[in-house]
């Protein structure tokens, strides 16, 4: 095959293929139960797939409207209503997006002018810091420790300058499993206030919280809503992580910047997938009892580990354990992950990384969305060899 004639010029020259795929594809390769990256190895409910061909027969098979079908829209608004007390537009204050992940990138492209700052939080989701760094932005990076992950409010108003554009927060907070409180929305409300800060909600896991936690919402919060991007996945709800569907809330003029970006990357979504779920946010059982579902699982999936040397680390909500290994091994996260993959037969995630600097604090993640035969596969393996 010839070659490209010169140099390839990288934009993200610091940026390998992700952790996810790496441990996915080791886990397959060596014949591993997949507990490290974050999907369910069990379907969603049958009528949703039924409502998916019903639409697909009935000849709605071409491009929906930008924003997205007008019924799902209306769903969701009257959903965010329910659980938020927050009143959103459907027409001009919501966009169903590809997926979170495209919901976080065309975020950022639409409102990170080059040379800005944003300041996410890390432990930090891999999505957040090549988008920022292929806008020209700046990264500030405020740290969350083990064991509890929480914030520390006095370093991020040190990082706060007069070029922040934006700030990214993730709750629940995925790799860890913490979820913000009331007071730390109100704290972000304070650093906010006054300014031009954009916020970013990465809620995809609003509907999984734990132990009678409430998932507090930037659109709970009507001083943090008017500034706010949110961004919800209907992959992680309903158990469809590969069909790519989510959708952003944000008062119109964020919105209107929003969808000229989004109209040119995307500019729409699959049309009978948008109308299945439309029909399926009708019975509003379908997320409230999201929670109830996932919780059961962690305790399993806590209960089970606790036959090994493992420290479970806190979980508040998401559909990841984090622990730590020190009684097992003196190693790096990234080589105890690989020995548990060729040597254990489980596959996890490395916390590393989640961190820019690489930082090693002896924590590795797991995702006990998986049927429970397949979590006791797991506790076998582990209990033999941890």
């Amino acid at each position: 095959m010839p070659h490209f004639p010169a140099p390839v010029v990288s934009r993200l020259p610091a940026v390998g293929t992700t952790i996810f795929t790496v441990m996915s594809r080791l886990a397959q390769e060596c014949g591993a139960i997949n507990l490290s990256q974050g999907f369910p190895d069990f379907n969603a409910e049958g009528y949703l797939f039924d409502r998916v061909s019903h639409w697909m027969h009935a000849g709605h098979n071409q491009y929906a409207p930008m924003a997205g079908v007008p019924s799902l829209r209306v769903a969701i608004a009257a959903k965010v209503w329910e659980l938020y007390g927050a009143d959103y537009d459907p027409e001009h204050e919501i966009t169903v997006t590809a997926g979170a992940t495209q919901a976080l990138f065309t975020a950022i492209a639409a409102l990170v002018p080059p040379g800005d700052e944003v300041i996410v939080f890390e432990p930090v989701y891999d999505a957040y810091v090549p988008a920022i760094e292929l806008q020209g932005g700046i990264v500030r990076r405020a740290r969350l420790s083990a064991p509890d992950y929480r914030p520390d409010w006095a370093a991020v108003r040190q990082l706060v300058s007069p070029r922040t554009r934006m700030i990214i927060i993730n709750t629940p907070h995925n790799p860890t499993g913490t979820v913000w409180t009331s007071g730390d929305m109100l704290e972000l409300a304070a650093i906010t206030r006054d300014t031009g800060i954009v916020v970013v909600a990465d809620e995809v896991y609003e509907h999984i919280v734990f132990d009678g936690v409430r998932h507090e919402s930037a659109a709970r919060h009507p001083e943090l809503a008017v500034r706010s991007l949110i961004v919800s996945s209907f992959g992680k709800t309903y158990h469809v992580t590969g069909w790519k569907v989510g959708y952003v809330l944000a008062p119109r003029e964020l919105m209107a910047e929003f969808r000229k970006v989004h109209q040119f990357n995307v500019f729409t979504v699959n049309t009978p997938v948008q109308l299945a779920l439309a029909d399926y946010m009708q019975e509003p059982s379908r997320y409230r009892e999201l929670a109830a579902f996932y919780q059961a699982k962690r305790d399993f999936f806590r209960a089970g580990l606790r036959a090994t040397r493992l420290e479970l680390l806190p979980c508040a909500g998401t559909y990841f354990q984090t622990v730590r290994y020190g009684a097992i091994a003196d190693a790096s996260d990234t080589d105890f992950v690989d020995w548990l993959t060729r040597e254990v037969g489980v596959a996890a995630i490395p916390l590393s990384a989640f961190f820019g600097d690489g930082r090693d604090e002896g924590v590795i993640r797991f995702c006990f969305a998986k049927r429970d035969e397949t979590l006791e596969a797991a506790f076998e393996r582990l209990e033999r060899f941890c």
